[in-house]
């Protein structure tokens, strides 16, 4: 199996959407995107993510998402991954390990000095990979999200 990667492009935004959908449906989840969404968040004026594909022998074998996170407390730039997913066809082979790498050099002109990520506390396999990657547990803290219309009601 030959294995490249690519910087997603604004005419990757449908494959983008199929592999989202993939990716939660595995975990009995939807997501809310549109392709018009990742369109104009990804590939509009001002982007706010990137993206990398992964592709085997011509067809997507994954991709990561990622933005730039800045860190006060250690006064550098550094990179989030906010999705990861390989097809279950690819895993084992490295395309996983080889997208997160792709994401620093995609990322290069960000400077990034650090990468963060979020796994499902209950996906043990996926720990302990990232573990043999030498990810850790970030220090005394957890992750916090305040939806929709909570954030609209701190808004005013």
């Amino acid at each position: 199996m030959t294995v490249t990667y690519r910087r997603a492009g604004p005419q990757d935004v449908a494959l983008l959407l199929r592999l989202l959908q993939e990716m939660a449906a595995e975990v009995g989840r939807s997501i809310g995107g549109t392709e018009a969404a990742l369109t104009r968040h990804g590939f509009g004026p001002e982007p706010r993510f990137r993206a990398v594909l992964a592709e085997a022998d011509g067809q997507a074998a994954g991709f990561t998402l990622i933005f730039p996170e800045y860190s006060s407390w250690r006064g550098e730039l550094g990179i989030y991954v906010q999705d990861l997913y390989v097809r279950p066809e690819a895993r084992g082979t490295g395309v996983a390990r080889a997208l997160l790498a792709a994401a620093v050099q995609v990322a290069s002109d960000w400077q990034p000095a650090y990468m963060t990520l979020m796994v499902d506390h209950r996906n043990e396999d996926a720990r302990r990979w990232y573990d043999r990657q030498g990810f850790a547990l970030r220090e005394r803290g957890d992750l916090l999200i305040l939806d929709r219309a909570a954030l609209g009601r701190l808004a005013g």
